[in-house]
């Protein structure tokens, strides 16, 4: 359910960026306009990480993620009624509040049904779908564009929706430990304490800077490809489909790696080497895919850095229960309320640069940067000093 929830959740999000080109022509929205749509649905989907993830963790998974997976399908088909600049910012932003739920709530079931050394793969298998996802976005949306219009699209996908909830609630049974004694322990978290601590910032700064690259990838690289490298309505199929199939391989590859390096090297080379390296990598990708002119290096090399990139991912969000114990929904609402925070930046600022200098490579050497600080940061996270010890867990 988790890995069809991956699916769901990227199908409605990565929709608008395949229909981007088409909306924007038919709303008469500028690149820096079309910016300011893509960060209202990043700027909700970040500031409400933490509070919704809190709430699996104290309220049970069950009930919240039927909850909130109704409430983004209901917006994603409202996408398709916008009738202007104001009317897409407020959708989006309102689709975004249930879209943040979704990954703070699936590391807690996570990590109250799997042990410790499956939790990598498991993070790995639920992001991988999340990248099949995006990967068939154009397949769904494209055709259904050229036959009846962008707006069905968004109608077609929130319907998706609404039957994973109703499955979800009817099948989904939180396990016998997360009790109301347990799910009270869980919301005594001392935010004081989490907010002191270094590792805390650590990761959410390494996460802020990695999200702020892989937002490209979420919001303008459809976009780019059309406008920018010159790819057809036909093409972009391929060429959006490959990079998130790329990404899918990365993250199942990913998971499986760190926790076998975890068991055989421990959680510093399982989580941190394995992060840092693909990260850095990923940056020279990047760097080179805004460099060399054309359309097949471009493809080529944004192919091999969203798969790189997403080596790190679930060791990223397995750190989350590895430093956060049972509070790991709370802890992976923080960090991923930073990533979305550099989601906004790079939303905005993407659309900035295009708008002032007409050129869309400009914005990869930002990125670029922007993976390498992230790598650096990853190496000063200890995974083996938990943030917030739960009492009979150490």
């Amino acid at each position: 359910m988790l890995v069809i929830l991956g699916m769901v959740t990227f199908l409605d999000r990565i929709n608008i960026s395949v229909a981007g080109s088409s909306i924007m022509h038919d709303l008469g929205l500028s690149p820096s306009e079309w910016g300011y749509v893509q960060s209202a649905f990043i700027l909700s989907y970040g500031l409400l990480q933490i509070p919704v993830g809190a709430l699996g963790d104290s309220f049970g998974h069950r009930k919240i993620l039927a909850i909130i997976v109704l409430w983004w399908s209901a917006f994603t088909a409202f996408t398709g009624m916008a009738g202007g600049l104001a009317t897409l910012i407020m959708i989006r932003f309102l689709f975004g509040i249930g879209e943040a739920g979704s990954s703070p709530c699936s590391t807690g079931v996570i990590s109250r049904w799997f042990e410790k050394g499956e939790v990598g793969k498991a993070q790995g298998y639920v992001w991988a779908a999340s990248r099949m996802g995006g990967a068939l976005t154009p397949f769904v949306v494209i055709p259904v564009m050229m036959w009846v219009g962008w707006r069905a699209a968004f109608y077609l996908l929130g319907a998706l929706g609404v039957i994973w909830a109703l499955v979800w609630y009817w099948y989904y049974r939180d396990p016998s430990q997360s009790s109301r004694t347990n799910a009270t322990q869980s919301t005594s978290i001392n935010w004081r304490l989490l907010l002191c601590n270094k590792q805390f910032w650590l990761i959410c700064a390494m996460y802020f800077f990695y999200a702020f690259g892989s937002w490209f990838f979420f919001s303008w690289f459809p976009t780019f490809m059309e406008l920018g490298r010159g790819f057809e309505k036909s093409e972009l199929t391929y060429a959006v489909a490959v990079p998130f199939i790329m990404s899918m391989i990365g993250n199942i590859a990913g998971g499986h790696l760190t926790d076998k390096l975890t068991k055989r090297y421990g959680v510093r080379i399982g989580r941190k080497a394995l992060g840092s390296t693909s990260l850095s990598i990923s940056a020279v990708c990047m760097f080179l895919a805004a460099f060399i002119p054309g359309k097949m290096a471009v493809f080529v090399f944004l192919s091999l850095c969203f798969g790189i990139f997403d080596l790190m991912l679930p060791s990223a969000w397995a750190l989350c229960i590895d430093l956060g114990k049972r509070h790991a929904g709370t802890l992976s609402g923080a960090m991923n309320t930073a990533g979305n925070i550099g989601g906004f930046c790079c939303g905005i600022l993407f659309g900035e640069l295009v708008q002032q200098s007409g050129n869309y490579n400009l914005p990869l050497y930002m990125i670029a940067v922007m993976l390498i600080v992230s790598a650096v940061l990853f190496v000063f996270i200890n995974p083996e000093k938990p943030i917030v010890e739960t009492e009979g867990e150490k």
